[in-house]
């Protein structure tokens, strides 16, 4: 199985709209059906994959993991967010691709990105019951951080 790594086509509207749902089934995902689907409607989200495709607002990038066939796993949103500090926005995967290397490639993916602004260091927050995500950015030396409101910091020098 070959997997490939690539960032969002630009203006692709499919891609963008495909981003936009599954930040919705990740919000869903941690915080329980209806405060996940409440939290931000789909126009926020829409406008939300766009700010980090528009350089003029944010310096920062989405990664696809696709098959050779052009078949969306997930993906990860980095941005810049300090001068020194790179920010995971978000990371999902298919229910069906996880636990299959797809999150370890986007994360490895989002890094490298970071690395070569020259970020000193990478921070992602997410709820406290997303034990998944903790986990899986625990692997790559990412310490957990209590925060407040039931969300922690999962952040690390790159």
């Amino acid at each position: 199985m070959t997997l490939e790594i690539r960032a969002i086509l630009g203006e692709d509207e499919e891609e963008i709209l495909w981003v936009a749902v599954r930040m919705r089934l990740t919000l869903m995902e941690v915080l329980g059906n209806e405060v996940g689907e409440a939290l931000y409607s789909m126009d926020w989200l829409d406008r939300r994959v766009r700010y980090h495709l528009d350089p003029l607002k944010c310096l920062g990038q989405i990664f696809l993991c696709v098959l050779p066939d052009g078949r969306r796993l997930g993906y990860t949103i980095v941005r810049r967010e300090e001068p020194t500090l790179g920010l995971f926005s978000t990371t999902y995967v298919d229910p069906e691709w996880r636990r299959r290397g797809v999150a370890r490639l986007l994360v490895s993916q989002g890094e490298l990105w970071m690395r070569g602004l020259g970020l000193a260091q990478s921070v992602t927050y997410t709820s406290e019951t997303n034990r998944g995500l903790h986990a899986l950015y625990q692997t790559f030396g990412y310490e957990l951080i209590p925060g407040e409101s039931g969300f922690v910091k999962l952040i690390k020098a790159l």
